[in-house]
């Protein structure tokens, strides 16, 4: 779910793949592949999204596990973080439409 967590990150911030990707240094279908989880992301990566978005390395990994637990409907925590995955998907398909 790193992936997904990384990409939802991205719609959230209005970025297109390729701007992210130019921005990390990396080519938009590794990004692409990351989101998708075929791919892992390094710790070098991560560090360089957390840097990008100013938010600990630490609260994405946190944001990744639960997204997981969110979608099975796992306590109070994760019911929430499932709120905002709602929220996430409709500003994706809000930004798709324009």
């Amino acid at each position: 779910m790193l992936g997904e967590a990384l990409r939802l990150i991205r719609m959230f911030h209005d970025l297109k793949q390729n701007q992210l990707a130019d921005r990390l240094g990396i080519s938009t279908s590794h990004l692409s592949e990351i989101e998708k989880g075929v791919k892992n992301p390094s710790l070098d990566l991560l560090e360089k999204y957390a840097s990008e978005f100013s938010i600990p390395i630490s609260e994405i990994l946190f944001f990744s596990e639960n997204i997981e637990g969110a979608r099975s409907g796992e306590g109070i925590r994760k019911n929430i973080a499932s709120k905002i995955l709602s929220f996430l998907s409709f500003i994706e398909s809000r930004s798709a439409k324009t």
